[in-house]
């Protein structure tokens, strides 16, 4: 319930209460909108402590504005070596500066008599707010670190679900106390943001880079000589300063293209996520292909036979693939002798892997170049552009008690006895031929 209010209901209530207060100062207090300045009161402790302050803070801020709005860019740029070390140092020595500048801050409105005197209520809370809420952070940035790498895929994510309305505090919910805290102090900073000074963020001057000059007119000749050259120059200036934001404006974009596109070089190609999957799928093939591959050859190594099937399973029309003891594919049949008949699959032109259907001359085909293959002899066809013959296998016949009762080796008469009324129970294996024999 805790975390619903705290990560739910109060950011809504305080975007609601900063648009509304915002527009009804505007409205009703615009004047008031700009923060009042105490530099003619005490300016000596204000410069050791505003300018910190703002150098800090606004490091601070800009990188969590890229976080938020560009967490893309963001991400990209966090995994170029070194760079989320650099953001971090930097992020907590911004941090640091800011505390720094805050806390002259604070000390000059406890300590300077005519700044007092101008001090509310809500400006000593609005300082310790931030003191607090700076202080947090830089606690959570070294107790949990790389936040920079992280955030973008929690708390970024529960920002643009409040935007879309559609909250989802499960991204945050299981946070650490210390986080949550500086979480919810920052929607009840934006919640004061229009009942306190904090509301001249909103107010900067930036109607001064197009503004015209204002002229004063003087009835001395050499003071209206002097004003048209001031307004001469004001005016330059003001030309200047647009051109200078224009091409700031430029550079930035321009900086973050040319940043992208370095973290892409570093980073490589990144395919989008069916490209990826697909090239996943294809890598795990190979791996599992690999792994039986290896296992096959080892079974090859530790064994004189390997089972290639039962007798009954073979036909003389079409072939059974296997692999052979030279980790190539091979084919076994069933002869017109009614005896097995093993012949390598391997296509002696370029290595393709033969076809398993016999034809009425009693050939397989190579179809990758049309090689016609005799089954009996190996010998291919004339013209063919395989030119040596396919090797035969040296096979055996191993009953249902794992006898040996006939074996064939290659050019060889056949060893043993078949009685065709238990060949059907008999299973047909390959044998390691002897020069491979450990």
């Amino acid at each position: 319930m805790m975390d619903a209010f705290l990560f739910v209901g109060l950011p809504y209530l305080s975007l609601l209460l900063f648009v509304v207060g915002c527009i009804w100062r505007a409205r009703r207090e615009k004047f008031t909108l700009s923060a009042r300045s105490s530099q003619f009161l005490e300016d000596r402790q204000l410069l050791f402590g505003s300018t910190p302050w703002h150098i800090g803070i606004g490091v601070v801020l800009l990188g969590h504005i890229m976080a938020g709005f560009l967490p893309k860019v963001w991400s990209s740029l966090l995994t170029v070596p070194g760079a989320l070390l650099v953001v971090e140092s930097v992020g907590v020595a911004c941090s640091l500066l800011a505390i720094v500048g805050l806390s002259v801050l604070l000390v000059r409105r406890l300590t300077s008599g005519k700044v007092q005197a101008v001090t509310t209520p809500a400006d000593l809370v609005v300082v310790g707010l931030l003191l607090a809420q700076v202080v947090v952070g830089l606690l959570s940035a070294v107790h949990y670190r790389y936040g920079a790498a992280w955030s973008t895929g929690t708390v970024v994510p529960y920002f643009w679900s409040l935007v879309k309305l559609e909250p989802d505090m499960t991204y945050v919910s299981g946070f650490p106390p210390l986080f949550k805290l500086h979480l919810t102090l920052a929607w009840v900073i934006i919640l004061l943001v229009p009942f306190t000074r904090l509301i001249h963020l909103l107010a900067l001057p930036l109607q001064y880079l197009w503004r015209s000059p204002i002229l004063v007119l003087w009835n001395n000749a050499r003071r209206r000589r002097e004003a048209v050259v001031a307004v001469a120059r004001a005016e330059t200036r003001r030309e200047f300063l647009k051109g200078a934001a224009g091409v700031a404006g430029a550079g930035g974009l321009l900086a973050l293209g040319v940043m992208e596109k370095g973290v892409n070089y570093f980073r490589g190609p990144q395919p989008d996520p069916e490209v990826e999957a697909a090239l996943l799928s294809k890598k795990l093939q190979r791996l599992q292909q690999t792994a039986e591959e290896r296992e096959l050859e080892l079974e090859r190594q530790r064994n004189e036979m390997i089972l290639v099937a039962r007798y009954s399973e073979l036909t003389e029309n079409k072939g059974k693939y296997f692999i052979d003891y030279a980790m190539a594919p091979a084919l076994a049949f069933k002869d017109k002798d009614g005896l097995p008949l093993l012949i390598s699959a391997k296509c002696t032109h370029l290595g393709c892997t033969v076809g398993s259907e016999v034809d009425s001359q009693g050939r397989i085909l190579c179809p990758c170049h049309v090689s016609y293959f005799d089954l009996r002899t190996g010998r291919p066809n004339e013209g063919a552009p395989a030119k040596a013959p396919l090797r035969h296998i040296h096979w055996a016949l191993v009953d249902s008690t794992g006898k040996v009762v006939a074996r064939k080796a290659p050019g060889k008469p056949l060893e043993g006895t078949v009685d065709p009324a238990t060949l059907a129970q008999c299973s047909v294996y390959i044998v390691k031929p002897r020069s491979n024999a450990a």
